[in-house]
């Protein structure tokens, strides 16, 4: 039985049609998710569901007592939300018939009148719409979403626009309505805060309808799709992954069917005109009635979507130059910020990194909850924040392009077009042809910049990240905003792209996809974690903590000086590894490192200790050293990549003997690639 109806449903503004003749129905515990491009008309149907707007046609029709909540995508609070004395009052709020029954049984109990039928059924009613537990469950989802201790009591005035949002959606969670409509839920959410939602959502036994571009989230919360495309909307039994097959295959046959059915009509056509001349009317005649019946079925071809262009090299300069194989460097970081009060600046620290290095071509996620430094961390490597300790260090030929979060700062000029030229002096038509490939095509182009949605500010910002060609690129939650399709061009680009790129992201199919490795930022530390999103989650699930794993990294840094346990944890290579080690590095002078990995760790780092630095290099001999080093790094680069590979064969598997000698080799490179690491900066501290 359905619970909500829209039968022929057309929404139009001005001359445009949003919605055509939509027909749909959601039942009592339906999960649908509803996905299209930006600019569909999601959001106008979920207003239009929730009663909000109403269809210039058809009608919408709702069970008798449907209670409804709707999350938009920018939440509108009520005064009596905002006039809450603090943030755990507000959110309890979202149960108001909860808070009267439980009044109501109050006055029933200071007149003395438990002992009458109504009032065992109203604590009854109460009982079983969760009334005694209703603060457990106000505590549960502050925390769930993201709230401490000490946001909990803070006035609702006081919060930023993403926590009155994430704030609008635990009240929702709280109110649980028969049907729950989110507009974009995920966003302002980091992924511990996702991931409580979507097992909240699986739990819930009401109905949802979810407009989303996160992929993940769809799969986990979803068993239908509805999608909207050219005006009409299409449904869809499954979860995300299952919509975008049968989506994939339909479009496939449709094609196919098309082209077959203009093969068709154009044969109908020349045997028309075949018999014409050969003035055979009957003939004639009957392929003339076959063309009409065949141009009366004409079949609509599903119309090719507006997809990012992403252009592999910079619109000025070509392609990006090879760097040094070590491209970005911390050692004993400290990030943070100035703050100032009462005419005095105080360094504010928020999260401490004992080493982190990105090797050219790696891509690297940083993860972890929200506050906790990801943004200030790339600001810090991009050079927009100084470290207040520590150091960050660039290898030879990184050319640096930085995309940070959106919205921090206007963009110059006053249209598209404008901004980009203000970036960059090339003539009108070189910019609109390269704009379009952002899907800014036509008058687009001349968009006030100001007027842009958050999708359209998105796609602007990696137009003008794109100007000139990046070998190392940060950026901080690049698919914000974005629609699937242009999240999937960034995805392939960032795959095939051969830049070192290092990203803030909370899309889990995003980092899945791009991200080998990560920098997980937690409880103000930094740490470096070897494997993608889904191993780090399962180390997670099975106790790996941030703080256990800077103790193991500052121990392999910092072992105590011939401890036993320090050689087992970090043991010097072998003599053939010092011996075809680093060419030139034994030219260095005092910094080249005179024992194995374990001697290099102990080695005082001038960056981060202050230690004095040997005398500068002449330009001629910091050349040959340095080309010597690099030469180096990327050849032992190269051997470890091959050896890797070699361990994922399964004839070496299943060999003993070469396992081992493989294995020994790999240990070996290794060690020589952190020798030849500390030389490198070595030489750039030497730099002339």
């Amino acid at each position: 039985m359905s619970i909500l109806r829209l039968a022929a449903v057309t929404r139009e503004v001005g001359t445009f049609v949003i919605l055509d003749s939509i027909d749909v129905a959601i039942a009592l515990g339906d999960r649908v998710g509803l996905v299209g491009p930006n600019g569909a008309g999601k959001t106008t149907l979920l207003r239009i569901a929730a009663g909000l707007d109403e269809p210039d046609r058809g009608h919408v029709s709702r069970k008798r007592g449907l209670t409804l909540g709707m999350l938009a995508q920018e939440a509108h609070l009520d005064e009596r939300f905002m006039a809450a004395p603090d943030l755990r009052t507000a959110v309890r709020h979202g149960a108001a018939h909860l808070e009267r029954m439980a009044e109501e049984l109050a006055e029933l109990e200071s007149a003395g009148r438990v002992v009458e039928p109504h009032y065992a059924e109203l604590q009854h009613r109460f009982e079983i719409h969760g009334g005694y537990t209703l603060d457990q469950r106000v505590d549960a989802a502050l925390s769930g979403l993201g709230f401490s201790a000490q946001d909990v009591v803070r006035a609702p005035a006081s919060l930023s626009g993403g926590e009155q949002t994430r704030a609008a959606l635990a009240r929702l969670v709280i109110a649980d309505p028969d049907l729950l409509l989110l507009d974009e839920p995920t966003n302002h959410l980091d992924l511990g805060a996702l991931e409580w939602l979507e097992e909240h959502l699986r739990r819930r036994a009401g109905s949802l309808v979810v407009a989303s571009h996160d992929r993940a989230f769809l799969d986990a919360t979803v068993t239908r799709v509805w999608e909207l495309r050219d005006r009409r909307l299409t449904t869809f039994r499954g979860d995300y992954s299952a919509y975008h097959r049968q989506r994939e295959e339909r479009d496939v046959l449709a094609a196919k069917s098309a082209e077959t059915h203009d093969q068709q009509v154009a044969r109908e056509r020349e045997l028309v005109q075949t018999y014409r001349s050969h003035r055979k009317m009957s003939k004639m005649h009957e392929h003339e009635a076959r063309l009409e019946r065949l141009q009366a079925e004409a079949i609509e071809v599903p119309r090719s979507r507006r997809r990012l262009r992403l252009p592999g090299a910079g619109l000025v300069g070509g392609g990006p130059s090879r760097s040094g194989e070590i491209v970005a460097r911390a050692d004993e970081l400290v990030v943070g910020y100035l703050a100032a009060a009462a005419g005095v600046t105080t360094d504010v620290a928020v999260a401490r990194a004992p080493f982190l290095a990105a090797r050219r071509g790696e891509r690297i996620g940083i993860v972890g909850p929200n506050g906790a430094g990801k943004t200030t961390l790339l600001r810090t490597i991009a050079g927009e924040l100084p470290p207040l300790d520590g150091s960050v260090t660039f290898g030879s030929g990184v050319q640096l392009g930085y995309l940070a979060q959106l919205r921090a700062a206007a963009i110059p000029g006053a249209t598209v077009l404008d901004a980009l030229l203000e970036q960059i002096p090339v003539t009108p038509g070189e910019g609109r042809a390269y704009l379009a490939r952002f899907l800014f095509r036509g008058d687009d182009v001349f968009k006030e910049v100001r007027l842009l949605s958050g999708g359209e500010r998105s796609r602007l910002e990696l137009a003008l990240l794109g100007i000139t060609p990046s070998n190392l690129l940060l950026l901080d939650e690049p698919t914000n905003h974005l629609d699937v399709d242009a999240r999937e061009a960034i995805e392939g680009f960032l795959a095939e792209s051969p830049a070192t790129i290092i990203v803030v992201s909370h899309d889990r199919r995003f980092l899945d996809t791009i991200c080998e490795r990560l920098w997980v930022v937690d409880g103000g530390l930094i740490v470096a974690f070897d494997g993608g999103y889904r191993a780090w989650r399962e180390a997670v699930a099975s106790g790996w903590t941030v703080a256990a794993a800077v103790e193991l990294e500052r121990a392999r840094l910092h072992p105590s000086a011939g401890s036993r346990e320090a050689r087992l944890r970090d043991p010097a290579p072998p003599r053939s590894v010092k011996a075809g080690g680093v060419p030139g590095v034994a030219g260095i002078g005092d910094d080249a490192p005179t024992g194995g990995a374990a001697g290099l760790a102990t080695r005082a780092r001038p960056s981060a200790t202050g230690a004095a630095r040997g005398p500068k290099l002449s330009k001629d001999a910091y050349r040959r050293q340095r080309e010597a080093i690099d030469a180096e790094l990327t050849r032992l680069g190269l051997r470890k990549n091959h050896l890797e590979l070699a361990i994922g064969d399964p004839g070496v598997r299943s060999n003993f003997v070469e396992l081992r000698r493989i294995t020994s080799e790999l240990a070996d490179v290794e060690s020589a690639l952190i020798i030849a690491e500390d030389a490198w900066l070595a030489i750039e501290e030497r730099a002339p």
